[in-house]
């Protein structure tokens, strides 16, 4: 079941004999909606014989995960993803809601290119995609992107991901030019005085080793500290992507102490895997997998609050891109398909650190209040009918083979998760359904 019934007009749905995440639990109830919002959660729900009952039972109910930080690859670079394939993807992984980055061809910079983009979106994704602007007119980091023109088409927010700006002339005239629009920026940072050519991994004793050219954490932190130093003087809604570092940590940390308006997010490779795991390219992206101090930071930061959610950088390439040596081929690996099993898995099932309380905040409920969606990332009444079934005593193999991305690009091959998604709704509807072998 992957494509979205044709309802006609509004069709209310029960689910029954499911345990339901509401109010920061997993309780046993029943959840009346219709393709608009949910209409009643409650013990029991009596109903008309017109509605439609799903038996969930043996299942949880969950809301709907929202990822800020997805490639979809199209327009331009179909051949390692498509919005059609991505968004199907982040279905198979629970998420319901996603940003995809604009680093594409042609880049989203102007209302003429953003427009098709759109209609694509619309007639393509199976999950709510929510489209970034650039910062800079084609991520060029020299002009600053007409926020105010996009923003007439519902764009929020900006970023010039794979690339951080440059000029530090260009970022505070970009913020300056974002307050007056009132969006956001989500800021990919990166200082590349600090990355030599061929650099793959973070720089260290395990790179060394290997013979890799390392990258070092100030190639992260240093256009980080600079950005959060203008936003002490600019009031910008200020983002970080993907943090990666100690230095980053402690840096958004003491931002936070002097009220600047910032978050940041992290990814769940970030939290799960460190250099020493680096085997090939398969495990090569930007920020590197530093070291077991910099994910025991980062750890520590998301608990405390000094990183807020969670988000993926999902980042296809062919195989034949990913297979080539560790300095020839692209950085980045797929995620969507196993983030939200494989942090359950560790954090949650095996070590028990952290709640499924906590780890839904940091997947749903904090991402959506930070970017702006309303009713979305919790399972309330009057809310958006978006969630995904799970299966709690499921223990299953992530075999690459069976990704709904183009991508098989991961180096969670072979990992057990202990957690299952099931089936997923957007929107009251159906939009997909795990295929068993």
């Amino acid at each position: 079941m992957n494509t979205k019934p044709a309802f006609s007009g509004l069709h209310p749905i029960k689910i029954k004999n499911a345990r339901i995440f509401y109010d920061g639990s997993l309780q046993n109830l029943e959840m009346l909606f219709d393709q608009e919002k949910i209409l009643q959660i409650a013990p029991e729900i009596e109903v008309d014989d017109d509605v439609e009952i799903i038996d969930a039972k043996g299942l949880a109910v969950l809301p709907g995960l929202v990822d800020t930080h997805v490639h979809l690859r199209e327009p331009g670079y179909e051949a390692k993803e498509t919005i059609a394939a991505g968004s199907r993807a982040a279905a198979a992984g629970g998420f319901t809601t996603i940003f995809a980055m604009p680093n594409l061809r042609p880049y989203p910079s102007t209302v003429e290119t953003m427009e098709p983009y759109l209609e694509k979106i619309a007639n393509d994704a199976v999950v709510r995609v929510i489209p970034f602007g650039t910062i800079t007119d084609d991520e060029a980091g020299r002009t600053p992107t007409d926020y105010a023109a996009l923003k007439k088409l519902g764009i929020h927010q900006f970023s010039d991901d794979g690339v951080g700006v440059a000029s530090g002339d260009v970022m505070q005239e970009a913020m300056k030019k974002a307050v007056e629009a009132d969006v956001l920026f989500s800021c990919h940072t990166e200082d590349m005085n600090y990355r030599a050519p061929g650099a793959s991994v973070h720089e260290g004793p395990y790179a060394k080793k290997n013979g890799w050219i390392g990258i070092p954490s100030a190639c992260e932190s240093a256009q980080l500290i600079r950005d959060l130093g203008y936003a002490r003087q600019i009031p910008v809604a200020y983002h970080a992507d993907h943090i990666s570092a100690k230095e980053s940590v402690e840096a958004l940390r003491q931002a936070k102490r002097d009220d600047v308006n910032c978050t940041a997010e992290v990814t769940a490779h970030h939290l799960l895997l460190e250099d020493r795991d680096v085997q090939d390219a398969m495990e090569k992206m930007n920020p590197p997998l530093r070291s077991h101090e910099d994910r025991m930071a980062l750890i520590e930061g998301l608990e405390d609050g000094t990183l807020d959610f969670i988000a993926n950088d999902h980042a296809p390439h062919t195989m034949e891109e990913k297979t080539r040596p560790m300095d020839k081929a692209p950085f980045g690996i797929v995620a969507l398909e196993t983030a939200f099993p494989l942090l359950y898995t560790e954090f949650v099932d095996r070590q028990k650190r952290w709640s499924l309380k906590q780890l839904l905040e940091w997947m749903a409920a904090k991402p959506a209040k930070r970017f702006g969606l309303e009713k979305t990332g919790e399972l309330r009444e009057g809310y958006r009918p978006d969630f995904f079934l799970a299966d709690f005593d499921r223990t299953y193999t992530i075999d690459p083979a069976d990704f709904e991305s183009k991508g098989k690009n991961t180096p969670f091959g072979g990992w057990t998760a202990n957690v299952c998604v099931m089936q997923t709704w957007s929107e009251g509807r159906p939009v997909w359904t795990r295929k068993d072998k």
